[in-house]
């Protein structure tokens, strides 16, 4: 397992550092933790102070709450540094990152190039830009070819999960992103199976970089938020506009918990990825499964292309369970410490099954075609004792 490589042009703290210290603003009174600011206003000297505002507002200077507020500006600015980008900004949950990110730049008759094989909530996305007048081409986003043959001059932008959800597939983001490139087009990355752990996408090609902070960042299931990464022109002539008026902007009380979540992420996500990795191991050749799908296997269809990206195979993996959906379900009822629910990245460990909740609105053919099986088992590996979380898989596929 790698680390992330240092991202301030002097080769400056490690992430983990900058996980806990970027972008501290402290009020009068020197407070050792964030403050949350609470408020959803901001209070001008002058009517004249509050005129300049509108028309241009400095670095530390707030008119609404859904415009910008200072602890969510700590947040926005710590996962800049994080992910290496110029700016940042928060975002009610993950999915307003997706739709802020691509509608906020898409016009009709844009071209949109994405990998088919993502969540089904920003396939939604995808949908919605088709009925606004954009054009959507759809890839198999481990096929170079298939990027090659879809993007061409004027393509607008290039969407994809670097890791997709739920089938683990692992995108060649230095090879998409020049082949975009020299089209022109933006590189859009939705980067929360990679986590910002074990993100290289901006050095790796990415112009934009989003994430659910629901997820990993959060690591606790308590909040919904989301954050979209990219150059301070984007961000601020592009993105905020956008969200601000749309009304897509995270609460100061979330970005709180946020900042909090990223003091120890570093910590838990490398702890479930070395659990994931145990328990993709100890099932690999289970009886009952006919699948393990995890990027840290040898055997996975990217594992050198996962290492090289990530250097580790991340804390989801997939579990496919011999049968039909009854036999995927008979196991899931039989887990005593793995909580069957739809979200991922928590310190608890969380099962689900795609083809009946996530991506339940596909249609068979497209299930069938993105590996989405009717015993396929999605599995968020948490903080729990690694062994008890292997024990309590065999009984539940054993019982």
């Amino acid at each position: 397992m790698t680390d992330k490589p240092k991202t301030a042009a002097d080769g400056g703290p490690h992430p983990r550092t900058k996980a806990i210290h970027h972008g501290t603003r402290r009020s009068q009174y020197g407070e050792m933790a964030e403050a949350l600011f609470l408020t959803q206003g901001f209070v001008y000297d002058s009517a004249e102070q509050a005129e300049a505002r509108f028309v241009q507002s400095g670095p530390d200077e707030f008119i609404y709450a859904r415009y910008g507020n200072p602890t969510s500006r700590m947040f926005e600015d710590r996962m800049a540094a994080l992910e290496g980008t110029e700016d940042a900004f928060a975002t009610a949950s993950g999915m307003a990152a997706v739709n802020g990110a691509l509608f906020s730049m898409c016009s009709p008759d844009d071209h949109v190039v994405a990998a088919r094989a993502m969540f089904g909530s920003c396939l939604y996305i995808l949908d919605l830009l088709m009925k606004f007048g954009v054009e959507v081409t759809l890839v198999d986003g481990t096929d170079a070819d298939q990027w090659r043959k879809a993007i061409r001059p004027g393509t607008r932008a290039v969407f994809f999960e670097s890791v997709s959800n739920p089938g683990l597939e692992v995108i060649d983001l230095q090879a998409v992103s020049d082949l975009a490139h020299a089209a022109g087009a933006l590189v859009i990355v939705d980067n929360v199976f990679a986590t910002p752990v074990f993100s290289r996408a901006v050095e790796l090609g990415a112009d934009v970089v989003i994430y659910s902070a629901t997820k990993h960042i959060d690591g606790g299931g308590r909040a919904l938020a989301g954050v979209i990464c990219g150059s301070r022109d984007y961000i601020r002539k592009t993105v905020e506009p956008y969200l601000k008026h749309t009304g897509g902007a995270i609460s100061p009380f979330h970005s709180w918990i946020m900042l909090n979540g990223l003091t120890t992420m570093d910590l838990r996500v490398r702890a479930q990825a070395e659990a994931a990795l145990s328990i993709a191991q100890a099932l690999q050749h289970h009886p009952e499964l006919s699948r393990v799908i995890y990027p840290g296997l040898p055997d996975h269809p990217q594992h050198d292309l996962a290492m090289a990206q990530m250097g580790s195979g991340g804390t989801m993996l997939a579990l496919e369970v011999k049968g039909d959906k009854e036999a995927a379900f008979r196991a899931l009822d039989r887990l005593r410490i793995i909580s069957i629910s739809n979200n991922l990245g928590d310190a608890r460990s969380i099962v689900t099954h795609p083809a009946t909740t996530t991506h339940q609105r596909l249609t068979d053919d497209v299930k069938a075609q993105l590996g989405i099986t009717p015993g396929l088992m999605r599995l968020s590996v948490g903080l729990e004792d690694t062994q008890d979380l292997i024990a309590d898989l065999r009984q539940a596929l054993e019982g």
